[in-house]
């Protein structure tokens, strides 16, 4: 006998990697608060079908219902056996049309011969026609008191909406690989048969969480390796690329060793290229959660195995795939490491003759004052030479720049003329854009007259000055006893 049929469950207590819903299904039958219909779905091998009839036993046990069914009664032998007359199992995928669902409804009128329910066992549910749900729809909501549904799915979301509100839904987990380990393990040294580790975790990665898959697996390594299970008959019996392979392949990436690298492709270009792609997305993932490879160098690979399933649709050469595969890794593992970077730029600047950047000092805002007046006479002497000296800074804080404005009349009117046009436009230069005048009242009108003298000297006095230096000149030039004679213009 095989091994899936010869160590399927046959109590709740032997399930494995569900005790959740173990858990849920024991307490109601305890209890007595028991549904009129159930679904199960989940992966395939993940133990629906098992669990259904376990609990169609537990039903019809003459202690039951009950969770600890007797396994001695009647009932309980013929549904080891597959033979309760009450328990009916039938298989949607080949009875999907309505009138098979019509048959079955016409067994629900009749009360159960033997046992006390009359249980209906529904396999790959999903595949019944719309109209054979919608011909279940009526009993499933109000079937006899006698009459159970346990129905079992790998695809619940193909069910309508109507169909699951009216069943008690469980859904069965993805096993996981430490527990389908165990499992093995017990049932090798029940058989008495040898093993590698390495050669039982890749039968359990090759069932991906099926319980059944794993076990079937597990028949055929006995057989193919004659009394002791290895890694190398395993990895032949299932025609993958040995995981060691994988592991050297990619350290021969992380190297940059082509060379190497092509003779790997060279070795596993026969295999079938969707296995190699599964084994590498279980390296990348097992090197993430172990650190063996940065995140970012990670996230560049998946994207280059994506771009990779994608050639293979249009190229079946599974060597020139693999190649630019493998070798796009190669390039991709070489921009990651920021201390290579670093040192890149180090030798590309002298470091001992590098002098960093000044800090810019920043003006006061007398000497932007001042600033400002050399722009203004670069524009205008005469208006600049009128804002020096008739202008005083005062200020400059919070965006305001207040002066004190003491201008003659002259010069008041060059600043009605150019202050719009010259002056404001350089404040906002020098000072910012936005920034307000607070102009004091001029505190200096009695020094205003000598301003204006400063700025303005008599034409005699200007002439007088320049006609001296003239007779000076000459004497020196003609002698001290030379006559000169002044003349002068009328106005």
């Amino acid at each position: 006998m095989v091994l899936a049929l010869k160590y399927r469950p046959k109590r709740f207590e032997e399930i494995i990697g569900q005790d959740a819903i173990v858990k849920t299904i024991v307490n109601s039958l305890d209890n007595n608060r028991l549904a009129h219909a159930y679904l199960f779905s989940g992966l395939r091998g993940a133990g629906k079908t098992t669990t259904a009839r376990i609990l169609a036993k537990a039903l019809q046990c003459d202690r039951g219902p009950t969770s600890d069914p007797c396994e001695e009664c009647e009932n309980c032998v013929m549904a080891n056996e597959n033979r309760h007359i009450d328990i009916i199992e039938m298989d949607a995928a080949s009875n999907r049309k309505i009138e098979d669902i019509r048959e079955l409804i016409e067994h629900t009128k009749y009360k159960p011969s033997v046992g006390k329910y009359k249980i209906f066992i529904i396999d790959e549910v999903h595949m019944l026609t719309n109209e054979a749900f919608n011909a279940l729809l009526k009993t499933l909501e109000e079937p006899p008191e006698y009459v159970k549904f346990i129905m079992a799915t790998t695809d619940p979301l193909k069910l309508p909406a109507t169909i699951l509100s009216r069943v008690q839904h469980f859904r069965f987990n993805k096993i996981k690989d430490s527990i389908i380990h165990n499992y093995l393990i017990k049932i090798l040294v029940k058989e008495n048969v040898e093993f590698d580790e390495d050669a039982l975790r890749l039968i359990i990665k090759a069932a991906k969480g099926s319980v059944r898959d794993s076990l079937t697996l597990l028949d055929q390594a006995i057989a193919f390796s004659k009394g002791r299970i290895d890694l190398d008959s395993v990895v032949d019996m299932l025609g993958v690329v040995n995981p060691e392979t994988i592991t050297e392949l990619f350290e021969n990436i992380k190297n940059a060793d082509k060379k190497r690298v092509k003779e790997i492709i060279s070795e596993i270009k026969d295999y079938d290229i969707e296995s190699i792609i599964d084994e590498i997305i279980i390296y990348l993932k097992d090197a993430l959660f172990e650190g063996g490879l940065p995140l970012i160098t990670v996230q560049r690979f998946f994207n280059i195995v994506a771009d990779t399933k994608e050639l293979i649709k249009y190229n079946t050469d599974n060597e020139f795939v693999l190649s630019i595969m493998f070798f796009r890794m190669i390039e991709a593992m070489k921009p990651h490491k920021i201390d290579d970077l670093i040192k890149s730029f180090e030798r590309k600047i002298d470091l001992k003759n590098y002098e960093p950047k000044k800090e810019e000092v920043f003006d006061s805002p007398e000497d932007l004052f001042k600033k400002l007046i050399t722009k203004i006479k670069e524009k205008d002497i005469d208006l600049g030479v009128c804002f020096e000296t008739s202008v005083k800074f005062i200020s400059f804080e919070n965006k305001v720049l207040k002066w004190e404005s003491c201008p003659d009349s002259e010069c008041k009117e060059m600043f009605k003329r150019f202050f719009s046009p010259v002056i404001r436009p350089l404040i906002n230069e020098i000072f910012g854009i936005g920034t307000k005048i607070e102009p004091l009242r001029c505190e200096k009108k009695n020094e205003l007259t000598q301003i204006e003298t400063k700025r303005k000297k008599p034409a005699e006095s200007i002439l007088t000055d320049n006609s001296e230096k003239v007779i000076n000149k000459v004497r020196e030039i003609f002698g001290s006893d030379v006559k000169i004679e002044k003349i002068l213009h009328k106005a």
